[in-house]
């Protein structure tokens, strides 16, 4: 029985300049593809090229699937059609998918594939040092703008099985990992996934999972733009009190850090009045944070008189 796996890493990433839009477009089309192939290995039959298909991205998932000797073509009479060689057939079978999956939501979409058709399914995140990803970056070819590599350490999401169980299935590795414990580790969590295929239940689980997430990022959304605009206010009303230059930057980089904590808790529910509930009370949360800034004004203006 095939296994699916995700891979995530903070690290370099590639093609610059598209919306995060295109990007979940593209990312369902590779989906499509690989359902295709799950389809065709499982049925035990031939695959054929899906209908309104994006052609050069089709190509490329057939030439990496030919690389890797797991179809043939047909025949030259049957273009899109391709036969299943003895290497997709044989058992286990085990599908890689290695990408930075910075959000929880992009990981549980290969998730949902992988119960559909009863599959295993694991996730290995690589743990890597923003400074050891610059590094790297700087090394390739085309190296992409620092602030890129910075943004998306700042915004990936690390499996959480204490709060989404279908992440429980998730190994964290420090990258490079090469020891032999780091090696008997994978192994371990991929014999998991295999001896463990998920069971498809036809209820509303998955459209509450679904659900939720959305509620989540919809709610994070919410109170990042309303800390946004809170910690603007702050810093015009000091300029208008004349606060010295040095005392402004200092008094900036101390709100934003405490907006970015103050996410990072409502995100992982590290604090009890920001835990992910049915109902959150966002007028609760934003009235704590005004009481955390306002003392780190206070501290300020203080110092100044």
């Amino acid at each position: 029985m095939p296994v699916a796996a995700t891979t995530g890493r903070v690290g370099p990433v590639s093609g610059v300049g598209r919306e995060p839009s295109q990007w979940k477009l593209l990312r369902q089309e590779l989906l499509k593809y690989l359902e295709n192939f799950l389809l065709a290995v499982i049925n035990g039959c031939q695959m054929s090229a899906p209908p309104n298909r994006a052609e050069a991205m089709w190509e490329d998932f057939i030439t990496s699937l030919k690389d890797q000797d797991l179809v043939s073509s047909a025949a030259p009479e049957a273009p899109s059609h391709y036969l299943l060689t003895k290497t997709a057939v044989s058992r286990p079978l085990f599908l890689i998918l290695d990408d930075n999956f910075y959000y929880q939501s992009m990981r549980y979409e290969v998730y949902q594939l992988a119960r559909k058709y009863s599959l295993g399914f694991c996730q290995v995140f690589l743990d890597c040092s923003l400074e050891t990803c610059l590094q790297r970056n700087g090394r390739r070819p085309q190296p992409l703008p620092a602030e890129t590599i910075h943004l998306m350490g700042s915004k990936i999401e690390r499996p959480n099985p204490e709060k989404n169980a279908w992440e429980h299935n998730s190994l964290t590795l420090q990258s490079p990992a090469c020891s032999s414990e780091a090696s008997l580790k994978l192994t371990d969590l991929l014999l998991t996934a295999l001896e463990n295929p998920l069971k498809f239940v036809e209820d509303n689980v998955e459209q509450k999972e679904t659900d939720r997430i959305i509620c989540s990022t919809n709610i994070l959304h919410q109170v990042d733009q309303t800390l946004r605009r809170a910690v603007s206010q702050t810093m015009k009303e000091a300029k208008d009190e004349q606060l010295l230059p040095y005392k402004l930057k200092l008094l900036a980089e101390e709100l934003n850090k405490l907006k970015a904590k103050f996410l990072e808790d409502l995100r992982q529910g590290n604090k009890k009045y920001l835990c992910f509930r049915e109902t959150i009370d966002l007028s609760d949360v934003i009235s704590f944070f005004h009481y955390e800034k306002d003392n780190i004004v206070q501290k300020y203006f203080s110092k100044q008189h």
